[in-house]
């Protein structure tokens, strides 16, 4: 009894806590600064930690700007970035960053090229003068582009001889097709054998610029202090003036489309399922999110109840939402033994007709609201997590305000929002099921599911 007596107000503490916790979070608004050359570079000085972080994004030139032959080309770009300049080579590069315990990437995404710097504050203007360097005058050499395309073509080839990171690339290009966000950041085989340095120049060159590049600063500098260094790193350069980034729609699946990857010495088979979702920012987001929490989003969902608590047929199941400017993805995902295939997916397609025919009871929406709400103030805590959602909240014209309305609208998701969302994203008639496994257990299990087309894993490509 006295045990009980010592627990109650612990709990009633950390619950109190949480409430508190979820009632207080707001994502500081932070300053403008605008450099010499038009960079807008968002700030907010934090006193905690001694500590910096530093994004930006560069306007158009991310993979949805790739030619089709040259796909991978923006990340091999931004990585090749790194790998010296006119004045420091690779070596030099990683050696003064690992001195001051820095952290400096370049990166490219869909519809940008990005830097980020995390360092010691004392370090800040040695980590930028660095950056500056690389982004200005990269030196592309020769030698260090064959090193990264080497990398790469080995890289493709042992994806294959691993099921679960074969079926995503599989499901990719089933998925997208030639779509610009179908591309790997890695490229192909076939691009790859195709590029040279001199094209990651001229892609260098016709894509990098300040003209509507986005940046944020977050850390303990003073703002007069941060401007100077940013202008001295950046404000003087312009570069090229990228072309629009103009993303076709997104494909959408008209039926069912069923694809089967043939592994002989496959022991479990793997499989990816998607189907349209929403855009990024759309007003359907805190009811999706809530909705897919239960569904496949947390270790208690239904599809990790099924799947791997009560069966026993995996370690892992779930699902999730990936958006875009310009539309979204719904996808599930897990695996089984290969004689457990049929099984699985038995259950998968249950669920799916489950959730839009009964949807949530009451406590599963409460459950849902408050383990998103409790769950998304740590996300936002870090100097790298601040700057990192000012960057992307202002590329994508949200708001800084976009989270309060979002964490808003968890809190009054409702039973029948809930269900509403679910008859209208998670799929039953239209998608794509990728299935990566051994085809002579599992070709008989698969067949009541529709036509399928299988495909050799040792066949070129993916």
């Amino acid at each position: 009894m006295k045990t009980r007596t010592r627990i109650l107000p612990l709990l009633v503490l950390v619950l109190l806590t949480v409430s508190l916790a979820q009632a207080a979070f707001k994502l500081p608004a932070p300053e403008k600064l605008t450099l010499k050359n038009g960079i807008v570079v968002y700030f907010l000085k934090t006193t905690e930690v001694p500590l910096i972080s530093f994004r930006l994004n560069l306007k158009g030139a991310g993979s949805a700007q790739e030619p089709a032959e040259f796909e991978g080309i923006a990340a091999l770009t931004a990585d090749q970035i790194m790998k010296g300049t006119a004045k420091m080579g690779a070596d030099a590069v990683s050696e003064a960053l690992d001195f001051m315990g820095a952290r400096l990437g370049f990166s490219a995404s869909d519809e940008y090229a990005a830097i980020s710097a995390d360092c010691l504050s004392e370090h800040f203007p040695k980590v930028l003068e660095i950056a500056s360097a690389c982004l200005t005058e990269p030196a592309f050499l020769d030698d260090e582009f064959k090193k990264a395309r080497e990398i790469r073509l080995n890289g493709l080839k042992s994806v294959k001889d691993n099921p679960g990171s074969a079926v995503r690339n599989y499901f990719t290009k089933a998925y997208f097709g030639t779509h610009p966000l179908g591309h790997f950041a890695s490229g192909t085989e076939e691009s790859l054998a195709k590029m040279t340095a001199a094209d990651v120049r001229a892609y260098y060159k016709k894509y990098y610029g300040s003209k509507g590049a986005i940046g944020a600063l977050v850390g303990n500098i003073e703002k007069k202090q941060a401007l100077a260094l940013l202008n001295a790193a950046f404000g003087g350069w312009k570069g090229a003036n990228a072309p629009a980034s103009t993303l076709p729609p997104l494909p959408e699946p008209k039926g069912i489309k069923l694809l089967l990857i043939d592994k002989p010495d496959a022991t479990q088979a793997y499989w990816i399922l998607g189907a349209p979702g929403y855009a990024l920012g759309d007003k359907i987001t805190p009811q999706a999110t809530v909705m897919n929490t239960l569904f496949g989003g947390r270790f208690t969902s239904w599809l990790s109840t099924e799947m791997r608590i009560k069966r026993g047929l995996t370690y892992g199941a779930g699902s999730n939402f990936q958006t875009y400017r310009i539309g979204g993805l719904f996808q599930a995902n897990s695996y089984t033994r290969n004689e457990k295939i049929g099984e699985m997916l038995d259950i998968l397609f249950d669920l799916l007709k489950k959730v839009g025919n009964e949807g949530f009871t009451a406590e599963e929406i409460e459950s849902s609201r408050n383990y998103v709400l409790g769950q998304f103030p740590p996300t936002l805590e870090t100097n790298a997590a601040k700057a990192g959602t000012y960057v992307r909240l202002a590329f994508n014209n949200l708001g800084f305000d976009y989270y309060d309305k979002y964490l808003a609208g968890i809190r009054a998701v409702t039973q029948a929002a809930a269900k509403e969302a679910a008859v209208k994203l998670i799929p039953t008639e239209n998608y794509v099921l990728v299935v990566v496994g051994k085809a002579d257990e599992i070709r008989d299990q698969l067949k009541k599911y529709g036509t399928w087309t299988e495909k050799k894993i040792s066949d070129p490509g993916f």
